[in-house]
């Protein structure tokens, strides 16, 4: 009898010691490259490495690049072998040196744990976007100098010149607006097109998750307080000629997955260009539009 109850003892309670698995182990994930000394050149491929605990080969880990807490580019989702190479970024992403690349990991064995990670601050070189913006100051700047040569005259004719250059002045703020209702406005590209009416079409960017935005030209609202889906929703608008015409994504609220990501399609009917927006209640993403002359 004594025998049978030290056999019970020993089945029953070594039952319940912890089993150590790896399913019980937390989830991370560490990349490992791009790095706080990296450089990524547009237009050269680049490649991410990262290392993982805890999640199988066969998951996917997604990955995203963002400057100043802004997707810039979903890089794309990738399944778990540690590396990816030959990855391309978009050409309108501008030089600078504090971008990130945030990691996630997709569907997760426990959806309360879900592996994520946030590079060191990293710089990218776009040499092509540095020179049109080169040129964009230097003819902004031809204009001002342009606009101050005024004609000499009678003081009724200086008042008319004042007058005329004040507009012209207050056209050219417009073109490289600064901010709107209190929200910065950042140019990512600049487009032109052989006709001033043109078509544009946005739908969200990623994974519908309740974005509402509407879309600004030249400061005038074109579409409303639009909920986003994977719908495309297009609506035909008609360039001013005579300048740079800026469209702007204006987000009113961030969805469940900040911030507002717009995918963006612009076409005259021969030339069609693709373009990614992105907004939060403090900043707003701009393109300009000018018309071929």
């Amino acid at each position: 009898m004594r025998v049978l109850f030290l056999l019970f003892f020993c089945l029953f309670f070594g039952s319940m010691r912890p089993q150590n698995s790896s399913s019980d182990k937390k989830s991370v994930i560490v990349i490992t490259q791009p790095n706080q000394n990296t450089v990524w050149t547009i237009p050269e491929r680049v490649k991410l490495e990262w290392s993982t605990i805890a999640i199988d080969s066969t998951k996917f880990i997604r990955f995203f690049l963002v400057r100043d807490e802004m997707v810039v580019q979903e890089l794309g989702s990738f399944r778990n072998i540690q590396s990816k190479n030959g990855i391309r970024l978009a050409k309108n992403i501008g030089s600078g040196n504090r971008y990130q690349v945030v990691g996630m990991e997709l569907f997760p064995d426990d959806k309360y744990q879900v592996a994520k990670f946030v590079t060191p601050y990293f710089a990218i070189a776009n040499p092509e976007s540095d020179e049109r913006k080169r040129k964009q100051e230097l003819a902004n700047t031809n204009i001002f100098v342009k606009n101050d040569k005024r004609p000499k005259g009678s003081k009724e004719q200086m008042v008319k010149n004042d007058v005329a250059t004040q507009n012209e002045e207050k056209e050219i703020k417009t073109y490289t607006r600064q901010e709107f209702e209190g929200r910065k406005i950042s140019y990512t590209k600049e487009l032109i097109f052989d006709s001033e009416n043109i078509m544009v079409k946005i739908w969200d960017h990623g994974r519908e998750d309740g974005d509402i935005v509407s879309i600004y030209l030249n400061g005038v609202s074109v579409v409303s307080k639009h909920y986003l889906t994977y719908a495309k929703k297009a609506f035909d608008i008609k360039l001013n000629p005579n300048k740079a015409n800026d469209l702007f994504l204006f987000a009113h609220n961030l969805g469940s997955s900040p911030p507002n990501t717009v995918s963006v399609e612009i076409t005259d009917g021969n030339t069609s260009e693709k373009i990614i927006l992105n907004s939060d209640l403090q900043s707003c993403e701009a393109v300009l539009i000018s018309v071929k002359k």
